[in-house]
């Protein structure tokens, strides 16, 4: 009987462990393309996308553009991936992932677009 809760207790202190350790990964705070530079590991940035930047290779399936902080810093982004449908549209992006070798490897994209219920030309 008590071998019972001894191993539900064991695999549901399992779960609590992989619980935290997901949830600290995902809540890297935002820092400036110079500290990303720097630091070389898991991050996450927010900038703007410089117009006229995008590149889409079908073949490789690599998606490429340069993203602008707040400090007017640039990186070459690669996203391996599509390019999200709403990204020209988007005020501005946070790429999830890693600096190396020149570049920022992003593993994901999170794209911020204009809300659709602000109100147009001022209309009220």
């Amino acid at each position: 009987m008590k071998l019972k809760y001894i191993t539900g207790a064991v695999i549901i202190i399992g779960f609590l462990i992989m619980g935290a350790f997901s949830l600290k990964s995902t809540m890297s705070p935002y820092i400036t393309i110079k500290e990303a530079k720097q630091t070389g590991s898991q991050c996450q940035i927010k900038g703007s996308v410089i117009p006229g930047s995008t590149k889409f290779n079908m073949e490789t399936n690599l998606f490429q553009f340069t993203l602008i902080d707040d400090n007017n810093e640039e990186l070459n982004v690669i996203y391996n991936g599509v390019k999200p449908g709403n990204f020209d549209q988007a005020t501005y992006v946070v790429v999830m992932g890693q600096y190396k070798n020149d570049h920022f490897k992003a593993g994901q994209l999170l794209v911020k677009c204009p809300s659709k219920y602000e109100a147009e030309g001022g209309n009220s």
